[in-house]
């Protein structure tokens, strides 16, 4: 998680409107977002104005970015430790969504004759998949791709037809990679 996204997390937090901690901040709504999407960096002097206005500590707020996981172990031996839903598929993933902006990762279980739905409102996004264990049809527009262990594809995400099958008789294990 960075700064941004933890200033956006509390001020949603707060039921609060950007315009109304930019203009306790003193700054623009424009710059305020800028900084919640991280496409631009505050001063020192502008944080503490932001994190006054939400009525939380600067020190603190940085704290947080600084002791944030930088790395995620998904071990092979937690694989046996899954509970199936009614969907038939499991996603594992390694970072929770406030930490998820450029990429998403996951591990992917999929029960045997089962399916994964599309990631919906996904435009111009690449996904990347890496049969862990099992076998999984990657279905993409009129074409269908069958991939054992050991197989990977990378692929423009395609939301109006696509989608990943477990057509065998046992459990397959995926390691899946897309762009947000």
């Amino acid at each position: 998680m960075n700064i941004g996204t933890l200033i956006r997390k509390y001020r949603k937090e707060k039921k609060l409107t950007l315009k109304n901690i930019a203009e306790k901040a003193s700054i623009s709504e424009g710059f305020l977002s800028q900084v919640e999407n991280n496409v631009n960096s505050p001063s020192v002097d502008t944080l503490i104005r932001i994190c006054t206005a939400l009525d939380i500590n600067a020190g603190d707020l940085i704290t947080q970015v600084s002791e944030q996981e930088k790395i995620i172990v998904i071990k092979k031996s937690e694989w046996d430790d899954i509970d199936f839903s009614h969907t038939g598929f499991v996603t594992r993933r390694f970072f929770p969504p406030e930490n998820r902006s450029v990429i998403d990762s996951a591990i992917l279980v999929i029960e045997a004759k089962k399916s994964i739905p599309v990631r919906k409102n996904i435009k111009n996004g690449q996904e990347l998949l890496c049969v862990l264990k099992g076998t999984v049809d990657l279905k993409l527009g009129e074409d269908t791709y069958e991939l054992v262990e050991g197989d990977s594809v990378h692929f423009w995400s395609n939301s109006e037809s696509q989608k990943i099958t477990n057509n065998s008789t046992k459990i397959s294990f995926v390691l899946w990679v897309g762009t947000m």
